[in-house]
């Protein structure tokens, strides 16, 4: 028998009178449509119990989302001289020993390009945290990034009205939290930098292998540490401006290893495969900026990359005679400069050292 509409009305614009089978078809139609709207790739970890289980991407369009929300910084020209591959042993013995390792030393010396090219050694994928004044463990963990509301509405039934509201709050991973569940490599650059009270979500995941998270609660406020999991932190000296000592705590559950500048050989093939210029050039300023390093404080001291910064402005001044070789160590030194006396120093320790080395 056939339904025939006698009196037309919609509510909403819908109309009241349907048959089963019209609000069946148009419950369908709106449930594809939601669908439609959502996502490909959602990034949600509903408890550690599931920690293989992130919605319905697979395990590769997962590591692809992961890598690019946290880029982190592509080594190019990495040299293994015998004095590196000493210090990258070190480090992978470490590590691979379970331990995550603290690399300390001067700005400049390579200590980031060390880490970072250690860590995709490992083959596993990389994750990074700069380190900086505003770090909270929030920004460790992840946290509650947005609140949901829905609405739902029945008007199916003439003269019948439901309603019923919906809330849903979403949990978004950060650096550590990924790293600790899925066994990733954790890169923590410029470590030292962050206060210490925010650290301290660490000495769980290096000791007892367990990452609490202290805004969730019941089975979901704490992880089990991943056997994969690795982590490399980086530290500038304690003489440096804006360093933070960590808590000796901390410090106990990781192992140190001092980088220092490397040899004077090293950075000469350093500058030249960054640049690109000619091996005597190369020599020349490195002797200059080794001699400059040698006659300054710990925190003035230029590194490897002053080199790097030097050789490629003389590559761009192809010769010209407008900016003379003098004032490109002068520029690159001077911004460890406080005053206008300590300049006149610095650009008399510049014009000694090139014509020493000259």
């Amino acid at each position: 028998m056939q339904y025939i509409e006698s009196h037309p009305r919609k509510v909403r614009g819908e109309s009241v009178h349907q048959t089963a089978s019209e609000r069946k078809a148009n419950s369908e139609a709106r449930k594809a449509a939601n669908r439609s709207k959502e996502p490909d790739i959602q990034i949600r970890v509903r408890s550690p119990r599931h920690a293989g289980e992130i919605g319905n991407a697979s395990d590769e369009a997962v590591r692809r989302a992961i890598e690019t929300a946290y880029l982190m910084p592509d080594v190019k020209h990495f040299i293994e001289t015998p004095e590196v591959m000493e210090i990258e042993s070190r480090l992978k013995l470490w590590l691979n020993s379970g331990y995550p390792v603290h690399l300390i030393g001067p700005t400049g010396c390579g200590k980031t390009s060390l880490a970072t090219h250690v860590a995709k050694e490992l083959g596993r994928p990389v994750v990074w945290i700069n380190g900086d004044e505003a770090i909270t463990t929030s920004d460790l963990i992840g946290g509650y990034s947005q609140m949901e509301n829905e609405s739902v509405r029945d008007n199916y039934i003439h003269n019948v009205f439901k309603s019923r509201d919906v809330t849903k709050i979403e949990w978004v991973d950060n650096p550590l939290s990924l790293a600790c569940k899925y066994g990733y490599t954790l890169i923590y650059n410029e470590f030292s930098r962050t206060k210490p009270a925010s650290n301290n979500i660490l000495l769980s995941v290096f000791e007892e292998g367990i990452l609490e998270l202290p805004t969730k609660f019941g089975d979901e406020r704490y992880v089990k540490v991943h056997e994969d999991f690795r982590a490399i932190l980086t530290s500038n000296s304690i003489e440096y401006a804006g360093i933070h000592r960590p808590q000796d705590a901390l410090l106990d559950r990781m192992v140190g290893i001092y980088a220092d500048y490397y040899c004077y050989d090293t950075e000469v093939q350093i500058v030249r495969e960054h640049t690109g210029i000619s091996l005597e050039q190369s020599r020349k300023i490195v002797s200059v900026v080794r001699s400059i390093r040698n006659k300054l404080p710990d925190g003035q001291k230029p590194g490897t990359r002053a080199c790097i910064m030097i050789a490629n402005g003389l590559k761009t001044l192809n010769g010209s005679s407008d900016i003379s070789f003098e004032q490109l160590f002068i520029d690159v030194v001077a911004t460890k400069t406080c005053s206008t006396q300590d300049m006149a120093e610095k650009t008399k320790l510049v014009i000694e050292s090139v014509s020493q080395v000259s």
